[in-house]
């Protein structure tokens, strides 16, 4: 009876694998970036459920970008980004890049830039093929080649340099290298028997035009299985080139207080340096690589800083001060949310904080940005 009843498991596991394979991936194995971006701004456009009218302006969102700068490129930066996101989480710090003389290019993770729904049966292979590719197509086009990374997209390119040693340099950005909660690892699990962990909100999209805002039982296993991989790598070794790590105290998804206790141990070289938004820590860092500022700035609403908006600008069209989105499903009452969507005045932090008396946005952007970029290019400046 025992294995009668474990057959019937293995077949209904089968079944839902054979289910998850019927998408349609995103294409591969170009032997270009051009060839690339062209296919993967195709497969988009046929694929993606379309939140505006705006069609070209989301595709440019969603599809892999390059930025050149004035003279011919010596380095050049891979970006990718992170869960539920996509290659616009870098149009701030990628221009920014060109103008030190980078080519830069962004790739698409599969199963992001379409619909939430494509994240189910996405393996994180798939993601490591597309970095591998275009990280090695970028190689061959400059003499210097660096990768950065946005959150599960930081581990990713972790992973990379690790592994090939003619990467010169990292800039991580919210490094998803250790999940804020300990259940983390039951996500593989649970992504066997349940496509979403919660059923769909009344209030809000699956999506908007810059992102996901749910994301299937798979994403979220997919994520652990590249912080485990982080992890493992970074307990092995360290990472001996110069590194750019970007932290917020208050990240409702990172234990950020663990990665900035690794970062003298796992990132080696003395050009490196660690950016901390909070309030200063005692001992856990070397002060010499240390720059800190406070993530509470009671003059602009801001509560607390959140784990995406160290990316942006204030004067992010779309993500700033002044922009058009505002994240208004922030982990509190669906009273505090309508209030948002109303456009009553709102407060500004990560996920889930909840204060008497005020409604809490999502912070979009970074106030001190400005600031962080020139931190940034004292590390890209230290690598030949």
């Amino acid at each position: 009876m025992r294995q009668f009843s474990g057959f019937i498991l293995y077949c209904c596991l089968l079944i839902v694998g054979c289910q998850q394979q019927q998408r349609v991936e995103a294409p591969l194995g170009q032997s270009s970036f051009a060839a690339y971006q062209q296919q993967t701004r195709d497969y988009v456009a046929a694929h993606r459920a379309f939140q505006t009218l705006d069609k070209p302006a989301e595709l440019r969102l969603n599809t892999p970008q390059e930025w050149r700068p004035a003279q011919r490129a010596r380095k050049g930066i891979l970006l990718i980004h992170g869960l539920g996101d996509g290659p616009g989480s870098f149009v701030d710090i990628a221009p920014e890049l060109a103008r030190k003389g980078f080519l830069v290019r962004t790739v698409l993770l599969d199963g992001h830039g379409t619909r939430p729904a494509d994240l189910i049966g996405v393996s994180v292979d798939q993601w490591r093929q597309v970095v591998n590719e275009q990280a090695a197509i970028l190689a061959k086009e400059v003499d210097s080649l660096w990768l950065g990374g946005f959150s599960t997209g930081g581990n990713l390119a972790l992973e990379y340099a690790m592994a090939h040693d003619n990467v010169q340099g990292l800039l991580l950005f919210s490094p998803a290298f250790r999940p804020g909660t300990r259940y983390a690892f039951l996500a593989p699990t649970l992504a066997l028997f349940r496509d979403w962990l919660r059923p769909p909100g009344t209030l809000f999209p699956q999506q908007i035009a810059t992102r996901y805002l749910r994301v299937p039982t798979n994403g979220f296993a997919q994520f652990w299985r590249t912080s485990a991989s982080a992890q493992s790598l970074l307990a092995q070794k360290p990472f001996n080139k110069p590194t750019l790590v970007v932290l917020t105290e208050h990240d409702s998804v990172l234990d950020t207080r663990w990665i900035l206790a690794q970062f003298d141990r796992a990132f080696t070289h003395p050009a490196s340096r660690i950016i901390w938004y909070g309030t200063p820590p005692s001992d856990s860092v070397t002060t010499s690589r240390l720059r800190v500022k406070t993530d509470i700035l009671p003059q602009e609403r801001i509560s607390q800083f959140s784990h995406m908006s160290v990316l942006f600008s204030p004067d992010n069209p779309l993500y700033g001060r002044k922009g058009s989105v505002m994240l208004c499903g922030n982990g509190q009452s669906e009273e505090a949310a309508r209030r948002c969507l109303k456009g009553e005045e709102v407060w500004y932090s990560d996920w889930g904080l909840v204060t008497p008396g005020k409604i809490h946005a999502r912070l979009t952007w970074n106030p001190w940005f400005a600031w962080q970029n020139s931190v940034m290019n004292d590390v890209i400046t230290a690598a030949p």
